[in-house]
């Protein structure tokens, strides 16, 4: 029986992410202390628990189908690989980062610069497209040191929230990409394994609109419905109920997880009371 091969980071946050969104969408993974690879009990997959830097390669080799990885990672490795899925976890941004008491002005500061990174490409491209030339020094593993010993003037790394650039006395002045978590494919990959991946995308559809949506419960007079169903559009219309209370009605519906305190702002002040908000699971659309 065919199975679909998806190549994870082996560890860290992607790592731990990816699996949650694996067992979201219902595949249980058997997965023991230190596997390498590791079958699905209930869904046609396979997962190998590789090295990030290496799952490009691996894609294009038709050693795995699909992949979860970072933007970032194609940018810098394999932009030739289509992405068929953003994923929304994993946030990051690549980001030009220098010491804090050093003076910057704009990206030709960098003219004639050290920079030390693990993106060598990507920074690369980035310097060719703003005209400055700069001496790139190619590092494997903690980048936002090197300016601290003297091996560089600036580096290029990947930023979430900041923090281990304010520990290494860093500050960020340029950014060069935003990353997430996507789902890449191999140029390789079967017919059959192709089917197995447009069951597992509809999966990971549902589950993402899930975390997006809120439910949203709630009671109005009745000569405020309209006004209310014109705040909520829903998936198709909301649900209108009447309350055992004479001249009121219970509303259901959907809201959107960016919108979602406009909209309780405004659905307050159009005579909403008793708003309740539940998380969804799943949205199967």
């Amino acid at each position: 029986m065919t199975k679909l091969k998806i190549a994870i980071q082996k560890s860290g946050r992607l790592n731990e992410d990816s699996l949650k969104i694996l067992k979201d969408c219902g595949v249980s993974i058997d997965n023991g202390n230190d596997q390498l690879k590791a079958s699905a009990r209930n869904f046609p997959i396979e997962v190998l628990y590789l090295r990030n830097g290496d799952i490009p390669q691996y894609l294009r080799d038709g050693v795995v189908d699909i992949a979860i990885l970072g933007e970032n990672l194609l940018v810098e490795k394999g932009q030739d690989l289509p992405v068929v899925e953003k994923l929304g976890f994993s946030k990051c941004r690549v980001c030009v980062a220098i010491p804090k008491n050093a003076f910057y002005n704009s990206i030709k500061d960098l003219e004639g610069k050290k920079i030390a990174t693990s993106y060598p490409n990507t920074v690369q491209a980035f310097l060719e497209k703003n005209g400055v030339t700069a001496d790139l020094h190619i590092i494997n593993g903690s980048v936002e040191i090197a300016p601290n010993i003297g091996l560089a003037d600036a580096i290029v790394d990947i930023v979430s929230s900041g923090s281990t650039l304010f520990k290494n006395n860093l500050k960020e002045v340029e950014e060069i990409l935003k990353s997430e978590a996507v789902v890449t494919v191999s140029p390789k990959i079967s017919d059959e394994a192709k089917t197995i991946l447009e069951k597992l995308q509809f999966r990971i559809q549902s589950v993402l609109k899930a975390r997006n949506s809120k439910y949203v419960l709630l009671n109005a007079p009745n000569d405020k419905v309209d006004d209310i169903i014109k705040i909520l559009p829903g998936m198709k219309s909301p649900t209108v109920l009447p309350l055992a209370q004479k001249g009121w009605s219970s509303i259901h519906s959907v809201i959107n997880e960016d919108t979602f305190w406009e909209v309780i702002d405004e659905l307050k002040v159009n005579g909403a009371e008793g708003i309740l908000i539940c998380p969804i699971e799943k949205m199967v659309l």
